[in-house]
């Protein structure tokens, strides 16, 4: 019996700690299992290899469910395999319910620019976007204001406004992709 097959062996007889000896043991092959299958989903995939092993792993060795009978090294693979498979799917449904945002493209952060061109821009219609924002949420705005229109770096702005720099840089990332998602409805 292989060292694999003997720990699955303990964690269907209930053995607690079997589960944390386990992982090491199969890590690297439910890694690469799960990058093959990320693989071959649509380009924008926003969950990594190292979650969809991770969740599979809970998954499969969660004590208070009732645990299958594994009867070998390549069952356990085969479920890990549909685990992911699972995981995956649901993945792809929360994402397209209209709640998870179905109706909407992904546009990567880096795709907005951090100032438009000035042939492109509508001033107006900024104008009319940023007052939006600043009836939502002002402190963004005036991040808005200070970075586009002053002229400051991330860095004055941030201490200007009072907040660290990662506070500035997401709130930056948020306003710019609120900003281009209103300008672009026209």
């Amino acid at each position: 019996m292989t060292d694999v097959t003997q720990i699955l062996s303990e964690i269907e007889h209930g053995d607690p700690v079997a589960a944390e000896r386990l992982l090491p043991l199969v890590y690297d092959e439910l890694r690469q299992l799960a990058a093959a299958k990320l693989a071959s989903e649509k380009p924008g995939q926003t969950l990594q290899a190292t979650a969809l092993v991770h969740e599979a792993y809970l998954r499969l060795v969660r004590s208070e469910q009732a645990q299958p009978q594994w009867d070998s090294r390549g069952h356990f693979f085969v479920a890990a395999a549909e685990a992911m498979r699972r995981i995956l799917i649901d993945n792809a449904r929360r994402k397209a319910s209209l709640k998870g945002g179905g109706e909407l493209n992904r546009l990567d952060i880096v795709d907005i620019p951090d100032q438009p061109d000035g042939d492109q821009l509508d001033l107006l219609a900024l104008d009319e976007a940023l007052q939006k924002l600043e009836a939502e949420q002002p402190e963004k705005a005036r991040l808005v204001k200070l970075r586009y229109f002053a002229g400051c770096s991330l860095e004055e702005t941030a201490q200007i406004l009072g907040i660290s720099r990662a506070t500035a840089q997401r709130s930056w990332a948020y306003a710019r992709a609120w900003l281009y998602g209103q300008l672009n409805e026209r």
